[in-house]
């Protein structure tokens, strides 16, 4: 087995984040703070943002790392890894960031569970990892952290696992941002007769390899991976912080995704984003947060909720995505080369001191 390009014990990691968006900022203040890792570059997309000083958007204070907006500038930078977190991944920069030696902690997806990626991308990015002796990780809060993490330390107790069900809930009546909750995810229209195809396939291809990569270390390998999406209503009209939520207009969404062996569902998940709880017809809701239960011979019922007032969960989540990508650049680097999952790593965590 190839073996991954050195790294010096004790010294720092040389880290490159790659966007800067909501997650990426949050992401790249993680690194200038963190006291194990030195930040060696930044790539931003906007022509905007290039050639500033780097704690100029993260509010940091100076760090002499100027942005750039040119791969071959990240290439020649020679880092550990590289932070990578645009909206969607580009097949041809990972696979040159990987050849180049530089490890990848991902948050795109993709790259959860290898044997549900796509054969020719799944090729070429192990040939990049054979090539630069790195390795490539996708991680997150959900899915990630919620959807592997957590489930395969609760199956770590059972002998016999009937069922696990995550359900994520997220309150965003007093989310500001009219284009996402509106136009995006299609709050406040007339509901459909059906759930968009295109958005359950997307559920199916986020969140179904994290539900295959469970249900594999398991040694119980699913079937098949099934979504669906229901809506429920507004039953009078209501301000949100976005605007106005008309009633009969969709107030609230579910979409499950079910993991089925043997005839029966093993693994489920569940997310449910709601502008209001007064609902048509009402629903069971749970603050923001996440539930999950586990129906074996050693039961549990486990809620995890952001205890954040709402008007500042905005300002917090991008951390539960982004601190946990951080903190898995030491394993990442350590890995041997290839697609790394959640299972292929050692339980990692934060470095505070």
């Amino acid at each position: 087995m190839d073996m991954p390009r050195s790294v010096h014990p004790g010294q720092p990691l040389r880290v490159v984040q790659w966007a800067t968006g909501t997650i990426g900022a949050r992401s790249l203040r993680a690194v200038v703070d963190h006291p194990h890792m030195v930040l060696a570059g930044v790539h931003v997309h906007s022509p905007g943002k290039a050639g500033r000083d780097a704690g100029e958007l993260c509010g940091s204070g100076p760090t002499g790392v100027t942005t750039t907006d040119r791969l071959d500038d990240v290439l020649a930078l020679g880092a550990d890894c590289v932070l990578y977190m645009p909206r969607t991944a580009d097949l041809d920069e990972l696979c040159a960031l990987l050849a180049s030696g530089a490890n990848v902690v991902a948050t795109t997806g993709g790259f959860h569970h290898p044997a549900s990626t796509d054969p020719t991308v799944r090729r070429r990015v192990e040939d990049a990892c054979e090539r630069g002796g790195t390795s490539i990780h996708d991680t997150g809060s959900s899915p990630g952290f919620i959807t592997e993490a957590v489930p395969l330390v609760l199956a770590s107790v059972q002998r016999r696992l009937d069922n696990l069900t995550v359900h994520e809930y997220a309150d965003l009546s007093r989310r500001d941002s009219p284009e996402l909750l509106f136009d995006v995810m299609g709050f406040g229209r007339a509901p459909a007769a059906a759930f968009d195809e295109g958005r359950l396939a997307h559920v199916r291809g986020s969140f179904g390899p994290s539900l295959r990569l469970v249900a594999d270390a398991l040694g119980l390998p699913l079937d098949s991976v099934e979504a669906r999406g229901r809506f429920a209503t507004a039953a009078r009209t209501t301000d949100i912080a976005a605007g106005v939520l008309r009633a009969g207009t969709v107030a609230a969404q579910r979409m499950t995704l079910t993991g089925r062996r043997d005839g029966r569902t093993l693994l489920e998940f569940n997310a449910t984003w709601y502008c209001t709880d007064d609902l048509d017809p009402a629903w069971d809701l749970r603050s923001t947060g996440w539930h999950l239960r586990v129906d074996g011979d050693a039961p549990l019922d486990i809620d995890m909720r952001f205890p954040v007032p709402l008007e500042r969960l905005a300002a917090v989540s991008p951390g539960y995505t982004a601190h946990r990508a951080v903190n898995a650049v030491p394993a990442v680097c350590a890995a041997a080369p290839g697609i790394r999952t959640t299972v292929d790593l050692p339980p990692f965590t934060a470095v505070l001191g």
